[in-house]
């Protein structure tokens, strides 16, 4: 009994300032979902109205959660995969590659709201950097007003944060296979297994927590997206780029609709329990 006091008492403040500062606000922000408040009157209890709202009603939810899917999958489908290459390649032994492990890493170091003002001043259609290159080379047909056209405004804002997000899965694909036996792929290699099948039956497998890792936290990261955005296009055109983080602020903030904001809130971390939970206990079994 006194060894577990004993534990108890370290873990206790750690546990404490967990409790106030993630559990507590989590749980108000539930059962704030449940009422319409404008963070100054009384609040009065609607119970499901602001979920029926959102998924029947709301138009722009509906653009935001579907923003939010397509950039999910274009993170898992390019951020994930590049960076998986770009591990492979800077594991290999050639001159040089420490310094292009830290070129290729160091713009996650810069902060969202540095790479938002930095591209967008390149994708400036007078006198930004992609312009100004486009008509150098003599295609002119393709400059344009990127960020202002509804269409592939989203696409342009994912391609800013690929260059920042790449550096750190890219990071932990490479812890991954540092960690690797040399032994078991110099006999994949010497049973005649070929690149393909090296990467495939021996490399994939033997990365399994670290693709669990990588994808949990991608997915988290996707569904939380906002500076970037933000600073980049404040969520327009048009709702073009708005996604469920963006709408939940000026829900809460441009709006003053707490309790509509905290349901935003409590979907988001509905959906990443559904996508992430289920994906880490299947990765994670043993076979």
């Amino acid at each position: 009994m006194k060894e577990k006091l004993k534990a108890f008492s370290f873990l206790a403040p750690a546990l404490l300032i967990y409790i106030i500062i993630i559990v507590f606000p989590g749980i108000y922000s539930v059962v704030l979902s449940f009422f319409e408040w404008n963070g100054v009157s009384e609040k009065r209890f609607v119970g499901l109205a602001n979920y029926v709202k959102l998924f029947t009603n709301d138009v722009i939810f509906r653009i935001a959660l579907k923003n939010n899917i397509i950039w999910i999958v274009l993170t898992v489908c390019i951020t994930v995969v590049l960076a998986l290459i770009l591990a492979l390649v800077l594991n290999e032994k050639f001159t040089g590659r420490i310094v292009y492990r830290s070129i290729f890493y160091f713009p996650y170091m810069l902060s969202w709201i540095v790479i938002g003002i930095i591209w967008k001043w390149m994708y400036n259609p007078n006198f930004g950097m992609i312009n100004t290159f486009l008509g150098a080379v003599g295609l002119d047909s393709l400059k344009g007003s990127y960020l202002s056209n509804p269409k592939i405004a989203l696409y342009c804002i994912f391609a800013a944060a690929l260059w920042q997000g790449l550096g750190q899965p890219m990071l932990y694909f490479l812890a991954g296979l540092q960690t690797m036996s040399s032994d078991v792929l110099e006999a994949a290699r010497i049973d005649g297994a070929g690149k393909i099948n090296l990467f495939i039956r021996i490399i994939v497998p033997m990365l399994k927590e670290t693709f669990v890792i990588v994808l949990a936290t991608q997915i988290i990261a996707s569904m939380k997206v906002y500076d970037i955005i933000y600073v980049m296009t404040d969520s327009g055109p048009a709702n073009a780029t708005q996604t469920l983080a963006t709408y939940m602020y000026n829900q809460t903030f441009s709006y003053n609709n707490l309790g509509m904001g905290s349901t935003v809130a409590t979907i988001m971390v509905i959906i990443m329990m559904f996508i992430i939970v289920p994906y880490v206990i299947f990765s994670t079994k043993e076979d």
